[in-house]
């Protein structure tokens, strides 16, 4: 690592509070049949938040469609306890995939290494179906966003190799 990324991380937040939104049809139609909280992946993001020192602040799970998601995104956007949005599922190529159709025009600035990075190590890990994934990251409103496939393994990847290392030195450049 670079001197000046050095100096960067130490300068970062030291304290971050994080939004966990599930997009799923299925896990929203069950939450609203039963009341009960059936999510594994996003209980993942969350145990991974917490053990890394940090806080979930915000949770919601929404159905498949863009609307919802970006309403439910513009809530989390405009709370002062969220410093960042992580999306976990809907970046497929299905038709009823679309939280990157609801996300990327919300963003001011995309992080390309992210999708880029993230494929790369998938594709180590799973071969050419890394192809299908579309995660994304981006910046919105002094806020950092990151859309993330829904599957534990790629809830265990993007945390692990990527959004937890990275998340406050994100963050720091997003609010100078």
């Amino acid at each position: 690592m670079s001197a000046t990324s050095i100096q960067h991380k130490s300068e970062a937040p030291k304290k971050l509070n994080f939004a966990v939104i599930t997009c799923s049809t299925s896990r929203y139609r069950l939450l609203q049949k039963d009341g009960k909280l059936d999510d594994p992946s996003g209980d993942k993001i969350v145990e991974k938040i917490k053990d890394a020192g940090y806080n979930v602040t915000f949770r919601r799970i929404v159905p498949d469609e863009k609307d919802v998601i970006q309403h439910t995104v513009m809530k989390a956007l405009k709370s002062r306890k969220v410093d960042i949005i992580i999306m976990c599922g809907g970046t497929g190529i299905s038709p009823k995939d679309v939280t990157i159709e609801a996300i990327k025009p919300m963003l001011d600035k995309e992080i390309d290494g992210f999708g880029e990075i993230f494929r790369f190590i998938s594709y180590q890990e799973i071969g050419s179906s890394a192809l299908l994934s579309r995660a994304l990251a981006g910046t919105c409103k002094g806020k950092v966003v990151f859309c993330i496939p829904g599957s534990p393994q790629s809830v265990a990847l993007s945390l692990e190799r990527l959004i937890l290392p990275e998340a406050a030195h994100i963050l720091k450049h997003t609010r100078e």
